[in-house]
């Protein structure tokens, strides 16, 4: 019947082409060039016109942003005529749960798939040289290794260096990239795109999001995608597992008025026994650090989730007034100013201890 919704589950929906043709016609184009980065965008885009062969990775632990750029470079690239490989640093590869509707993952490889020289390697959203994982070596032995990141920590590593803090997403640079490329949005592309730009900005609520933001959001919706399908996969659907170890964590949520310069601290952490004992993987957990945020006492929030052999990766944000990233950045890790992470191999008291004494240096 005519009006009526998608099917559950449906992603892309079913607009007609003549109703997605108009719908693009009216809508703004491409986010405005970045000053200072046009010289970059022609080296970068003709090195990637003559590569036969592209390696493309994003960073370990991949959410929505990192994946999703990824996969729709891939699915471009490819539809281009070029021999892709998408990858990243972990082994095993885990895609989460929230992710597993995104389109082009036949396009995924194990890392140690990836030639030991690549001829080209393009990495999305990797903010630090250590988020690599397993592929660092690889993505610096190669003789061309283009970044494309919208992190304003990372150090500008890589031979090419796409790199613009102004972007809320690395999914808005990869829209760039695909303009630039001549590659025409489709329903997979856009699904990619927009899972991207909604993770990185919270579902358009961080301050980032800009009215541009929301233009490339009307394309992309214009294609015929299934936003409310996207938006339930990604933040409104988990295993009943993860709600028992969401209990835990928030009993063991610590409240320290005192951190970050008087502002407040509330952090807690996650045992790997948990996710043993309710069959969690860590990769569920992506969105805890948005529910220990939410005590308004606190202008810094951290949560410390465990790997298998004792590694603590940690989620921090903030409501502005504390700069997490380069808190972060003292760990080892990197982010922005209101969001940021960190992965050390110490327990917990002693991650803890060093986070605080960051962001009393930092505040």
């Amino acid at each position: 019947m005519a009006g009526e919704p998608a099917a559950a589950g449906d992603i892309t929906g079913a607009a007609s082409t003549s109703t997605v043709e108009g719908a693009l016609a009216v809508l703004p184009g491409p986010r405005a060039e970045q000053p200072g980065l046009e010289h970059e965008w022609q080296r970068a885009v003709a090195a990637i016109v003559r590569a036969p062969v592209i390696d493309l990775i994003c960073h370990i632990n991949p959410d929505g942003d990192a994946l999703g750029s990824a996969l729709a470079a891939g699915l471009a690239l490819r539809s281009l005529g070029h021999q892709v490989r998408v990858s990243f640093g972990d082994h095993p590869q885990v895609i989460p749960q929230s992710l597993s509707f995104l389109p082009g993952q036949e396009l995924l490889v194990p890392a140690a798939e990836v030639p030991d020289v690549p001829e080209l390697v393009v990495c999305f959203d990797v903010a630090a040289e250590s988020r690599l994982g397993l592929l660092h070596d690889k993505a610096f032995a190669a003789p061309v290794l283009v970044v494309i990141d919208h992190h304003a920590s990372n150090p500008g590593f890589g031979t090419h260096r796409l790199i613009d803090p102004a972007a809320p997403a690395t999914a808005v640079l990869v829209d760039e990239l695909l303009r630039r490329l001549g590659v025409p949005l489709d329903q997979q592309l856009a699904t990619c795109l927009y899972t991207g730009v909604a993770t990185d900005t919270g579902s358009f609520r961080y301050a980032a999001t800009t009215p541009a933001t929301h233009e490339l959001a009307g394309r992309l919706l214009a294609t015929g995608i299934r936003h409310d399908e996207i938006s339930r996969q990604l933040w409104d659907t988990s295993s009943f597992g993860y709600l028992k170890v969401l209990a835990a964590a928030l009993d063991r949520a610590r409240y320290e008025p005192e951190q970050a310069g008087g502002r407040g601290l509330v952090w807690t952490w996650v045992p790997y026994q948990d996710l043993v004992l309710y069959s969690v993987t860590v990769e569920e957990l992506e969105g805890l650090i948005d529910v220990v945020r939410r005590a308004a006492e606190a202008e810094v929030a951290l949560v410390l989730k465990q790997d298998p052999d004792g590694t603590l990766r940690g989620s921090s944000r903030s409501r502005g007034a504390v700069d997490v990233a380069a808190a972060c950045a003292e760990l080892g890790g990197g982010g922005h100013v209101y969001a940021a992470g960190f992965a050390v191999r110490e327990d917990v008291a002693a991650a803890v201890d060093r986070f605080r004494a960051a962001l009393d240096r930092t505040s």
